[in-house]
C-alpha cells in the first residue's frame, strides 16, 4: 500500500489518498525502498514527459482518435522533445513559442551545440 499526502504550496495538508500495488518482485527484493523508488521513477517520467506533452502540446484536448493517429502523434512530439533536450533547450514551452513564429528557427536550434 502507497500512503500519499497532498500538500498546497503553504504546506497545509489538501487531500490524501492510498493505492495498491502489485509487483512480480519476490518478497526479498520488494522492499518498502526498492517499491518507493520505482514509483517515483514512474512519476518522475510523468512529470518530465507526459506533463510536457499534456501541457505544451496540450495533448489531452487532441480530439484525433482513429486508427494509428494517436501513436503517430504522440511519437512526433516526442520526437520533438526530445530533438530539444538534445539541442540543450531545457524550456519547450519558450521553445516552440520560438519556432511557431519563424519555422526556419527549428533548423538553427538543431543545428546549435548542445
Amino acid at each position: 500500500m502507497i500512503r500519499r499526502a497532498v500538500h498546497d504550496l503553504r504546506g497545509a495538508l489538501t487531500s490524501t489518498a492510498a493505492a495498491l500495488g502489485i509487483t512480480s518482485l519476490p518478497p526479498g527484493r520488494a522492499t518498502p525502498a526498492t517499491l518507493a523508488r520505482y514509483v517515483r521513477g514512474h512519476w518522475a517520467i510523468e512529470n518530465k514527459l507526459h506533463w510536457v506533452r499534456d501541457t505544451t502540446f496540450d495533448e489531452d484536448r487532441c480530439q484525433l482518435r482513429k486508427g494509428n493517429t494517436p501513436q503517430i502523434l504522440a511519437g512526433l512530439r516526442n520526437l520533438a522533445i526530445g530533438a530539444l533536450h538534445a539541442a540543450g533547450r531545457r524550456q519547450i514551452a519558450a521553445s516552440i513559442r520560438s519556432i511557431s513564429r519563424d519555422p526556419t528557427r527549428v533548423l538553427a536550434i538543431l543545428s546549435e551545440p548542445p
